[in-house]
């Protein structure tokens, strides 16, 4: 209806989970909040959802469960599909392509909303927020994508309702990070998200940090725009690289002070500050090891960029974080962090061949050159022993 390819397609039907089980061999359940089916054909997953209807619907045995906050824990209450619309978050997501005869029945308006290009929430807009906090990161995410506006009802919600994104699991805001920030509209999804005040809830570290320092949120920016580049050029994105951007002011400072309270190198404060900073943004949004390693040590890589000389500069193109290393230092030189002659001296270098790059760093010949004698070892001698 957009002129925009879809990202995939859920399925729905009245079939309950474990009725779509039984007719898939290759079926899994999944999930507990939601009970959902997943088929999958080769590399294909299915995702196939049953039909919901409302708790009060239905007898108090349901499986449901709200918080204190009346946030959904739990919502495995099956109905039919005139049901089930009213379930759904906005009127532009909650429209139904019939497959029997290619038709598209809308319960909600959502057609007309698509036509005005708004984000629109279905029913009492701060219940819905209440029901699920993350229906504000969504409301951005569709807003940004889709050059959306979202509605004044919708905006009142997220004011009034923000400060409960912070009972949402952070390993579920891991998952909604991913989609805010590695599909192709990273930047905008950031204006919109410091519009509502809901950046600060997921990174309040780099949102201090951003309050009055235009050359960081130019760094941030500059970061943003360039992973928007490379997923719209089908290039390859990791987490690590934006989450080192939000992180670095805030490392930056207290690796400082970590300096002016012991003595260390620069790179040994960096590691253990960004150490220290990914344990305090965990309790936000949980990070996976497997990124926050590979994260410090492309950190704590920085300062290696500023030595042009000798063998330890020349062996720093073989690290294996170089490549994310190095466009960190370039992006740096961009905002005037670092100096340009340096990026480009980096950036030449991996052009050279082996003995352009050799006289470059100005180690010679190398290992080819004058091998170091070893001194022969001494022989202890022999224990005598009796006879």
């Amino acid at each position: 209806m957009l002129g925009l390819h879809p990202k995939d397609f859920d399925l729905a039907t009245d079939a309950k989970p474990e009725e779509i089980r039984a007719l898939f061999g290759n079926c899994r359940l999944i999930g507990r909040r939601f009970r959902l089916a997943h088929v999958r054909f080769g590399r294909e997953i299915i995702e196939v959802a049953t039909f919901r209807a409302a708790p009060g619907d239905h007898d108090s045995s349901a499986d449901v469960a709200h918080d204190d906050e009346g946030r959904i824990l739990r919502d495995n209450v099956y109905g039919s599909i005139d049901e089930d619309v009213w379930r759904r978050d906005f009127t532009c997501n909650a429209l139904y392509y019939n497959i029997a005869d290619f038709s598209i029945w809308d319960y909600v308006g959502g057609t007309d909303d698509i036509k005005r290009r708004r984000i629109v929430l279905i029913g009492d807009p701060t219940q819905r927020m209440r029901e699920d906090p993350v229906r504000m990161l969504r409301a951005v995410r569709f807003a940004a994508k889709l050059d959306f506006q979202i509605d004044k009802s919708v905006s009142r919600a997220i004011n009034d309702a923000k400060e409960l994104l912070a009972n949402v699991p952070p390993a579920r805001l891991f998952d909604e990070f991913l989609k805010l920030f590695q599909a192709g509209f990273a930047h905008p999804t950031f204006n919109l998200l410091r519009q509502y005040g809901l950046f600060q809830l997921l990174f309040p570290e780099t949102d201090n940090a951003l309050e009055g320092d235009d050359t960081f949120l130019s760094f941030v920016e500059a970061a943003l725009l360039n992973t928007d580049k490379r997923v719209k050029a089908d290039q390859s994105v990791t987490p690590m690289f934006l989450l080192g951007v939000f992180l670095w002011k805030p490392v930056l400072e207290v690796a400082a002070r970590m300096r002016a309270a012991e003595k260390m190198s620069e790179a040994q404060s960096l590691a253990l500050a960004a150490y220290e900073i990914v344990a305090s943004q965990q309790a936000r949004i949980s990070i996976p090891r497997r990124f926050t390693s590979p994260m410090r040590e492309m950190l704590a890589l920085q300062p290696r960029f500023l030595a042009l000389k000798g063998r330890r500069a020349c062996n720093l193109l073989q690290h294996r974080r170089f490549r994310a290393a190095y466009d960190f230092m370039v992006l740096r030189a961009q905002i005037g962090e670092v100096d340009p002659e340096v990026a480009q001296f980096w950036t030449d270098v991996q052009k050279q061949s082996d003995d352009e790059r050799l006289k470059s760093f100005g180690v010679g010949d190398g290992p080819k050159g004058k091998k170091r004698r070893r001194r022969p070892r001494r022989r202890r001698n022999a224990k005598a022993t009796s006879s």
